[in-house]
């Protein structure tokens, strides 16, 4: 009876737990890169839509960009639908990052250069 128990003990047996223990660890490993992905874009986002919306109407104009209500409502929108959908539709999160980071790299500074570097922004 000993020795049957100890036929079951080999390497085979390792083999079928570390089998059965690799999902366990991929799903682990994968929600926690899913929510490092949603903060980060949750943060440019909404650091790019705050900037939005506290700059003159005027200053968009001068650059000859999207309107601010335009750009307001691109990153606002991409936004609440990533909140909405806590990141699940990552081609909307990816949007919604892509857009925030094309006004944040490229409107951002224009508006910056306009007020004399005024501001903290």
């Amino acid at each position: 009876m000993l020795s049957g128990l100890r036929q079951h003990r080999g390497p085979r047996h390792r083999l079928f737990l570390m089998a059965t223990a690799a999902p366990i660890f991929f799903l682990a490993a994968r929600d926690y890169i899913n929510l490092a992905v949603l903060l980060v874009s949750l943060a440019v986002q909404a650091v790019a839509l705050i900037h939005c919306l506290t700059q003159r109407g005027a200053g968009f104009q001068a650059l000859g960009t999207l309107p601010k209500g335009a750009w307001a409502a691109i990153i606002g929108v991409c936004l609440a639908i990533t909140l909405l959908l806590r990141g699940s539709l990552l081609i909307v999160t990816m949007i919604g990052v892509a857009a925030a980071l094309v006004y944040m790299l490229d409107v951002r500074p224009g508006l910056k250069d306009l007020s004399d570097g005024k501001g903290f922004w």
